[in-house]
């Protein structure tokens, strides 16, 4: 459970509508940074204050630094490309069919019928309905498995088919150079309340032999792998809701480092339950617009309230250049790089000085070998918080002087937040974006935050070529994350 989610995650303690929330919940000492921090700078005697300052301007100033003239990767056994894509959504688990509804505006948002939520006071959620595993995972798994693997499995298994990779060409090829990592901000959830629920109720002799095993957050990429018999790198990774691009960038790096020529890489979740939905009520970061749930996530806009649950799964995969064109793949676009970084401040509180997402920014532009002018299209984290939405766009003038000429756009907008599979729905979005030129709007953009001054991309779907795209995401504990695509030239 280590971070809830993103930006609802590093937002800020006004994502939850209640500025003094976390001072009422953990006191005036202990982490809040009015308890500890203040007393103890008040100590300090002037010479080590003075030595603090100067070090903090020269980690300002470094994190800062961007290549006068990057250069990008050329070595093809480092040059990563995408060549598959798989998803699970609230429009389906076709990638066309989810482009495309994205495309036309169309809200994922409805009323939560998968239990009764009437006594909640929050009724809605991008849930996703008629999912149907068929074919990707036989009967009796189907049943025992937490939705969030159903999802991981079969979001992989057709990414893995998009790619071409499929049973008998995979058992063609070395399998310990294709590795596994899907991440998750919070594992299996209904396994792990139904098991609590087991031993409340029947006592410890009731609870399944499968309550462990479905609750940890590495079974999505361990499940996948024992399905398709991959055996290099596996594991997960879990930063809230920053944790999809958190995989894609260790995911390449297992393939620059020579450790592996594939990886099937993102993030998956499934969290609208009760105690999903009973808990973001809890923390007050959830939008309370139950008369109007499609109207609800309107990252940007003035009357914004807080953010609306998502699930699903995004996976990728990633291949080096070389063993791509040794098969032949389809390769789709290509990941020039990224980069993570941690605030370092506070569990919900963003930096002042924006310093964290900035040199997050920075940073991947130097792994990618990009100069902030290359950057013309942006998929922002727009959870549709109150102080979140606003760090992140200052944040993003920070690195980019003029943005006369980029696009940014809120994926969340329409299918909610994602949650540990936001980052992973979003870099399929991106790479869409990239393959088609054409940007989703952000819907419910009806009265724009004066500060945001960057095409939003507002209502209505807009032709754009975009030269390299990032896709940024944040989350609880301070965890930035972004990653950049382009489309791939030979």
């Amino acid at each position: 459970m280590a971070a809830i989610t993103g930006s609802a995650c590093s937002t800020g303690t006004l994502l939850f509508g209640n500025k003094n929330f976390l001072k009422n919940e953990l006191g005036s000492s202990g982490v809040h940074s009015n308890g500890l921090i203040r007393p103890f700078e008040s100590k300090q005697i002037g010479s080590v204050r003075a030595k603090s300052v100067l070090k903090s301007r020269q980690v300002r100033a470094m994190a800062s630094r961007i290549p006068s003239a990057p250069k990008r990767e050329s070595d093809p056994k480092k040059r990563i490309v995408i060549t598959g894509m798989g998803l699970v959504s609230v429009f389906g688990n076709d990638v066309d069919t989810f482009y495309n509804r994205l495309l036309e505006g169309e809200s994922g948002i409805s009323l939560i019928d998968r239990f009764d939520a009437s006594p909640f006071s929050v009724r809605f959620a991008g849930q996703i309905r008629n999912f149907s595993s068929e074919g990707y995972i036989d009967g009796k798994n189907d049943r025992r498995l937490d939705d969030c693997w159903r999802y991981c499995l079969v979001a992989g298994k057709r990414a893995l088919e998009d790619a071409n990779l499929g049973t008998e060409i995979l058992e063609s090829m070395d399998r310990s150079k294709i590795g596994v990592l899907v991440g998750t901000g919070m594992g299996g959830l209904t396994a792990f309340s139904s098991g609590v629920e087991s031993l409340l109720q029947k006592g410890y002799k009731k609870i399944t032999p499968f309550f462990i095993p479905y609750s940890i957050t590495n079974m999505g990429s361990a499940l996948l792998a024992i399905d398709t018999g991959l055996m290099g790198p596996n594991y997960s990774i879990s930063t809230a809701c920053a944790t999809a691009n958190y995989c894609f960038y260790a995911a390449a790096n297992h393939i620059r480092r020579g450790e592996a020529d594939i990886m099937v890489v993102g993030g998956t979740e499934a969290a609208i339950i009760p105690i999903g939905v009973g808990g973001f009520i809890a923390c007050r970061a959830l939008s309370q617009r139950n008369g109007e749930p499609k109207k609800a996530s309107r990252p940007w806009d003035r009357d914004r309230d807080g953010f609306v649950m998502g699930e699903g799964s995004g996976v990728l995969v990633m291949e080096s250049l070389e063993s791509a064109m040794k098969r032949g793949a389809n390769i789709i676009a290509e990941y020039l790089g990224g980069a993570v970084t941690c605030d370092a401040h506070h569990m919900t509180d963003p930096r002042s000085d924006g310093l964290g997402v900035s040199s997050c920014i920075n940073k991947s532009l130097e792994d990618a070998g990009v100069s902030p002018e290359e950057v013309n299209y942006i998929n922002a984290h727009a959870t549709s918080t109150l102080a979140g939405d606003l760090a992140e766009v200052n944040a993003i003038k920070k690195v980019f002087k003029n943005t006369s000429e980029i696009k940014m756009n809120g994926t969340k907008s329409m299918i909610g937040h994602g949650l540990g599979a936001a980052g992973g729905l979003e870099a399929i979005a991106t790479i869409k974006a990239i393959t088609t030129g054409w940007l989703h709007p952000t819907i419910n953009q009806d009265n724009l935050e004066s500060d945001v001054t960057i095409d939003t991309v507002p209502n209505v779907k807009k032709q754009h070529e975009v030269h390299v795209g990032i896709s940024n995401s944040f989350g609880f504990g301070g965890h930035n994350s972004v990653v950049v695509f382009a489309p791939f030239k030979p």
